[in-house]
């Protein structure tokens, strides 16, 4: 993975500043198990100088999208565009960015998935990032309904959480059958997802067995168990050793997959936390992120082409 333009490195302060506990609590934040106040009320504890230090725990943690892109928007070797697209089972129509190489021909196309908090900046440079590495890149954005990502992630929290579930899902199985029908789409479709979209991407696996050729899921919550029996394509399934929460759900759906005869490949990642891949955060790990980007993309091009 390179860092082109991207200066974070100096600015960003590392996991390993913060008490683990309080990383868990972030997460707990962002998830939406505690609230603003809860966060703050719990990071007190661990803060000199009380809430107000809590508050400044809170601001490190938040991303900082500034300094994040490793390919810009702008960059040569792609062209970027925002497209609709049908959806007449969830919200009627959905937005996402399409990024594409430049190279003439065909090429396998991923859907990237974002967080729980819509189409974001480090969600758009994942995209862009795919797109450089020779795949045509749809990142849809699930906010679309409600006018697209607001600009923060809070808020955008906030306006992901009033969307109905199912809708949201619809929406998003339309955006892969969209992306795989598009006009350079060389027929090939994987899907890659961060958190919600980890999930989204086995979801996706298993209610569109018909065109998703491949699957990525970046700690991403597990599928029932009557859904993963529906899986085909092959997974590759990355996860955060510090994660307890996802990791719970794992050997249970480790026994699904294999009992399915799903091909998958799991790696779990040493001492790193949930988000280890968003290099907008503390929680970003480079080795990891960037071991696990090797990884995405030699599977994608195996099962892709």
């Amino acid at each position: 993975m390179t860092t082109e333009g991207n200066t974070m490195d100096e600015q960003r302060t590392p996991a390993s500043a913060f008490d683990q506990r309080v990383l868990d609590l972030y997460d707990d934040y962002v998830h939406g198990r505690v609230d603003r106040r809860g966060f703050l009320s719990g990071a007190a504890t661990f803060a000199v100088g009380g809430t107000t230090a809590a508050a400044a725990l809170l601001a490190a943690l938040t991303p900082q999208y500034a300094f994040a892109a490793q390919v810009a928007a702008d960059d040569p070797r792609i062209t970027t565009v925002y497209r609709t697209f049908p959806a007449p089972l969830g919200h009627g129509e959905g937005r996402g960015l399409l990024a594409m190489p430049r190279a003439e021909g065909r090429h396998p196309v991923v859907l990237v998935v974002h967080e729980n908090r819509g189409l974001n900046p480090y969600i758009e440079d994942v995209a862009r990032r795919l797109a450089v590495a020779g795949f045509i890149a749809f990142a849809p954005d699930a906010l679309y309904p409600l006018g697209g990502y607001p600009g923060n992630d809070e808020a955008g929290r906030e306006m992901q959480a009033t969307l109905d579930r199912d809708k949201v899902m619809a929406d998003l199985e339309a955006a892969a059958r969209f992306a795989d029908a598009l006009p350079r789409s060389s027929g090939r479709l994987g899907v890659i997802g961060f958190c919600f979209g980890g999930l989204v991407t086995n979801l996706l696996a298993a209610r569109l067995p018909d065109i998703v050729d491949a699957g990525v899921p970046y700690y991403g919550g597990q599928p029932a168990a009557e859904e993963a029996a529906r899986i085909r394509a092959p997974l590759l399934l990355q996860f955060a050793e510090l994660d307890a929460r996802v990791n719970a759900g794992w050997p249970a759906y480790e026994q699904q997959l294999q009992a399915a005869g799903v091909p998958y490949t799991a790696h779990v990642y040493p001492g790193v936390n949930h988000g280890f891949h968003n290099d907008t955060t503390p929680r970003y790990d480079q080795a990891a992120a960037e071991l696990s980007w090797q990884r995405t993309l030699a599977f994608l091009r195996q099962h892709l082409g």
